[in-house]
């Protein structure tokens, strides 16, 4: 029976018979996988702690018809006490492990993906950020990887020069008023910035931001998100916010 080795973030895990557990993963080069671990719910288990949500680990599996079988696992990044122990980032990771598997189901090989949720899971246990920003820079860069940058400086739809006040979910970012549709969610500048760092990375700008601004911009992150991801995240609703 084929075997392999790679790094793995635990993205969530089913009860399979009174001592087994389904581990679905994202892997860093096969893509995502689920595996059946035999025996990890017994107290005499040697790695069961190593398989919950959010942990980060060198894991070895048989290859199976259906379902691989885990063989041997190794903790890399042991995060999940810390962020099961804060519940703003035990929300927020729980919202980006289910983008994780959403956004990865149908693909074989995403080592972006694999690493852009790695840094987010570290950056939580650490308290880097505050959880809000963290999530939803995850958000909106995973979206980019996937495919569906947002745009934040010139008009969407005839790219006139920015700054602009208007953001258009279906015409993938901010508008200008000569474009702006009737409805059309408005946000002022300092929102429009911290989206764009928080789409850039530039964490001296987000951490500097007013909680104003942060719950514009987790607004619009949000309603961005839920429009590009097939049936939505039912996580997000349970996000606690500052």
């Amino acid at each position: 029976m084929p075997t392999y080795r790679d790094e793995a973030v635990v993205l969530r895990t089913h009860k399979l018979g009174e001592a087994d557990r389904i581990v679905t993963l994202l892997t860093r080069y096969h893509g995502q996988i689920r595996a059946v671990a035999k025996g990890v719910r017994k107290t005499t288990s040697r790695f069961g702690a190593r398989l919950e949500p959010f942990m980060v680990v060198d894991i070895q599996c048989y290859e199976g018809r259906t379902l691989d079988s885990v063989n041997q696992v190794e903790t890399l990044g042991a995060y999940g006490r810390e962020i099961i122990d804060d519940y703003a980032a035990y929300t927020a990771a729980s919202a980006m492990v289910e983008t994780a598997e959403k956004l990865t189901s149908s693909s074989d090989e995403q080592p972006q993906q694999y690493l852009l949720l790695v840094g987010a899971l570290r950056s939580l246990s650490k308290a880097e950020h505050a959880p809000s920003l963290i999530l939803d820079s995850y958000l909106l860069r995973a979206l980019s990887i996937a495919g569906w940058a947002p745009n934040f400086l010139e008009c969407a739809r005839c790219s006139k020069p920015g700054p602009h006040r208007a953001f258009v979910i279906q015409a993938g970012g901010v508008v200008c008023d000569d474009c702006k549709p009737a409805g059309a969610a408005v946000i002022d500048e300092a929102t429009n910035q911290l989206l764009g760092a928080l789409l850039s990375g530039d964490w001296h700008i987000a951490d500097a931001s007013s909680e104003r601004s942060r719950s514009a911009a987790s607004g619009i992150v949000a309603a961005y998100s839920q429009w590009h991801i097939d049936r939505g995240l039912k996580s997000l609703q349970h996000v606690e916010r500052e």
